[in-house]
């Protein structure tokens, strides 16, 4: 059976792997969760190209079909193993770091592309310094995003200070400062083939990314293009734009924008599968499989060329479940108010808590956009209240 090298673990894609006929080896940071009898080694840093190398040749693999990562951290490692084993798929690294880094990423894109203010911080820059170019509330964050840990906004000399000590302060290039926009955000899922946008989705997120790592709910859904048509053809002018510019490769991508009165202004932009539950509720509202699709880019293969086909049935949505801040609230407390598609949740104090405080997670569905994101907005603010509101559903 071909091997498939994978820097991190998601069940979502090892499931896919195996219904492609592909053996999974995995390169993984401890605590390590991989099913058992899969083949594995550890590492301590993902983002370090020669140890992730040193793991791969060690392992002596056989008949090696490609290589892929289920999250931002690896890519950069996935592109150089490609150069390296000779494998199909992106084997750029200096394009990929316009991907990872996101200061570089900012600098590259065209001026008329709306975008942050940004710029590293290198050791011993005072917050006088950053608050006389971005203004007086700015953004801190790693250099390379790892999905809004680290990341602070800061509007005093003491948050900055607070926020500096979560880095090393070794490194003048580990830091980005960025000016501060106060808007919601909508992201957009999508694959570009060929210097194309090839198919595409948009989602917004209840709280941002950085709320969630702070104590909130992470929440989700599909939009609907019919309730939104301007903002989803500028979403698709912008993606267009910032990958062209970046010289991005075929890829399953992920785009963060704000949404501000003068129109959407560029958040960041990924080149690899969504996070969290984004493509389980994309292939059950489009029917469109991103972790199939990933692999057949890491096989090498072309992507069919698929469109939206239209409105969809229902739309899907995602809640990262977590423990409450007060009381506590079992998976029948949450089926006995509400209705899911899907649910998981662990309700024992011992259970695993993973990123953003998941213990769980939920996907809903309605025909209707808007009464799918009031349904997520009750489950959040029950989940939040350990079951202390929220209408029962017969």
């Amino acid at each position: 059976m071909p091997t498939m090298i994978v820097i991190g673990y998601r069940d979502g894609l090892d499931e896919a792997l195996e219904r492609r006929g592909l053996e999974p080896f995995y390169i993984v940071q401890p605590p390590v969760r991989t099913p058992k009898g899969r083949g594995f080694r550890c590492v301590t840093d993902m983002e370090n190209a020669q140890e992730i190398l040193r793991a791969v040749l060690s392992a002596r693999l056989d008949d090696i079909a490609g290589v892929l990562t289920v999250h931002e951290m690896g890519v950069f490692g996935a592109a150089y193993l490609r150069q390296q084993l000779n494998l199909p798929g992106n084997t750029d690294s200096k394009t990929t770091l316009h991907f990872r880094d996101k200061c570089l990423q900012k600098s590259k894109l065209p001026p008329h592309i709306k975008r942050a203010r940004c710029r590293y911080v290198p050791r011993g820059t005072s917050f006088t310094d950053l608050a006389d170019e971005l203004g007086d509330v700015f953004v801190v964050k790693p250099a390379t995003g790892a999905g809004a840990l680290r990341t602070n906004i800061v509007r005093s000399p003491e948050d900055y200070e607070r926020a500096l000590k979560l880095f090393t302060g070794l490194s003048d290039v580990e830091i980005v400062a960025e000016s501060f926009i106060d808007a919601s955000e909508v992201y957009m899922d999508g694959i570009w083939q060929s210097g194309e946008l090839q198919w595409s989705s948009m989602s917004r997120n209840h709280i941002s990314p950085l709320s969630a790592v702070q104590g909130g709910v992470l929440a989700a859904h599909i939009l609907d293009r019919r309730r939104y048509e301007a903002l989803f053809q500028q979403a698709e002018t912008l993606a267009g734009q910032a990958l062209a510019s970046l010289d991005a490769p075929d890829c399953v991508f992920h785009l963060e924008a704000f949404t501000e009165d003068t129109g959407l202004t560029f958040g960041e932009c990924a080149i690899r599968l969504p996070g969290a539950l984004s493509p389980q509720v994309n292939k059950l509202t489009f029917g469109i499989d991103l972790f199939d699709v990933e692999i057949s880019l890491a096989l090498g293969e072309e992507v069919p060329r698929t469109l939206n086909g239209g409105a969809p049935e229902r739309f899907y949505g995602y809640i990262l479940l977590r423990r409450p801040k007060v009381g506590n609230v079992t998976q029948e407390d949450f089926e006995r108010n509400f209705r899911f598609d899907e649910i998981q949740y662990a309700s024992s104090p011992d259970a695993p808590v993973g990123p953003y405080g998941r213990v769980g997670q939920a996907i809903v569905s309605d025909p209707d956009e808007p009464k799918l994101q009031r349904t997520i907005e009750e489950i959040v603010r029950f989940n939040e209240a350990g079951g202390g509101c929220g209408p029962v559903r017969n």
